[in-house]
């Protein structure tokens, strides 16, 4: 929750200062949030590697799209309902704040389980292998999360307990924040600035994923390697915080138990996928369709009918003109013929009239 709207970061042990304003820029009396653009650019940067990878991993590039249209409003969806049901009593009075989200309250946990239990439908759905979908598009994971905790730093929020190491974080917003939900702390003590902690930790956790995808064979392992190493940073992590979510009165904090939860089912789920030989599904084959490629096909077949039809037309042409000297050559041929038969005619009337003169000599 930001406190304080204009201010000045310190790490005094850096010798480091900024001047941060949770609001990148205004338009009217409509305030356009630094994290909101952070999480906005993690979402575009991920979907444009996502595509980038997809031929060379062998994935569909058009389930991306849909995996993005799915997980968008369930990770929203889920990070808010999430960080309601285990803050309740501030809620419960008035409801309507559960839809302000302006005003701050995702949690991460939920918006990853609300994003699997929305790709886990749309996989049934569609009978696609849910397995070999998470496998790689959880690999972006991380890294949309290592861009989006520097929210939290314009926000001056999500930090944790007082600390005398060098990169300790002092803001007038820490201070307030201490002095009014931890009294115990001295507040003028830097703190750690966790959401650091965590941003260096989800970039490690891309860089080695993308190792697993590569070299795995083995269905959900990505996955599930992806629980047991940010399931062990976050378990540190949140240990620090000052602002973690408990379950009920227990004392016990949320995240950190369903760390612990991720951590031993992914340790699990790998020796047993291993023992079981459980390999990667293949996606359906219709997935794999190249519009682009049905275009020039297309385009081929075009070309081809015409080029069909002009050869036809040409044979055509060709018959004609054939048929047309034919017809010359029978016309030439029965001219001849009856000049033919006027010179017979002839020769036939002159002997006629030679063999009637001999017969009139004979008769004389």
């Amino acid at each position: 929750m930001n406190l304080i709207s204009h201010e000045e970061v310190q790490f005094p042990g850096l010798g480091l200062k900024f001047n941060v304003d949770p609001v990148a820029f205004r338009i009217g009396s409509f305030e356009v949030y630094w994290y909101g653009i952070l999480i906005a650019a993690a979402l575009v940067i991920c979907i444009a590697l996502a595509l980038k990878q997809a031929k060379k991993n062998n994935f569909p590039d058009t389930l991306i799209y849909d995996t993005m249209l799915v997980t968008i409003p369930c990770a929203i969806i889920g990070a808010r309902a999430y960080y309601v049901i285990f803050n309740w009593s501030t809620y419960k009075d008035n409801l309507k704040s559960i839809f302000d989200t302006r005003a701050g309250g995702l949690a991460v946990y939920g918006g990853i389980i609300a994003c699997l239990l929305g790709l886990l439908i749309m996989c049934k759905i569609r009978k696609i292998p849910f397995t070999s979908l998470v496998d790689y598009c959880i690999v972006y994971l991380p890294l949309g999360q290592a861009i989006g905790r520097w929210g939290n730093f314009f926000n001056q929020e999500a930090f944790g307990t007082t600390t005398t190491a060098p990169w300790g974080m002092w803001s007038e917003s820490t201070r307030t924040y201490l002095v009014r939900f931890c009294p115990e702390l001295y507040a003028l003590s830097p703190v750690h600035p966790t959401f650091l902690y965590e941003s260096i930790a989800d970039l490690l956790i891309f860089i080695i994923l993308l190792q697993v995808r590569k070299k795995s064979t083995h269905s959900f392992e990505t996955a599930s390697t992806y629980f047991i190493l940010y399931g062990a940073f976050r378990f540190f992590i949140e240990g620090l915080r000052t602002d973690s979510l408990y379950i009920g009165t227990t004392g016990i904090r949320a995240s950190q138990a369903l760390s612990l939860f991720l951590l031993f089912f992914g340790l699990f789920y790998i020796a047993y996928a291993h023992l079981k030989n459980w390999e990667k599904k293949p996606f359906p084959a219709k997935l794999y369709v190249d519009v682009s490629g049905e275009k020039e096909s297309a385009g081929s077949e075009a070309e081809e009918e015409e080029e069909a039809e002009g050869e036809a037309a040409e044979e055509g042409e060709s018959e004609e003109a054939s048929g047309a000297e034919d017809k010359s050559e029978d016309e030439e041929k029965s001219e001849d013929e009856k000049e033919a038969e006027e010179v017979d005619k002839s020769e036939d009337e002159e002997d006629s009239e030679d063999n009637d003169k001999k017969d009139s000599k004979t008769k004389d």
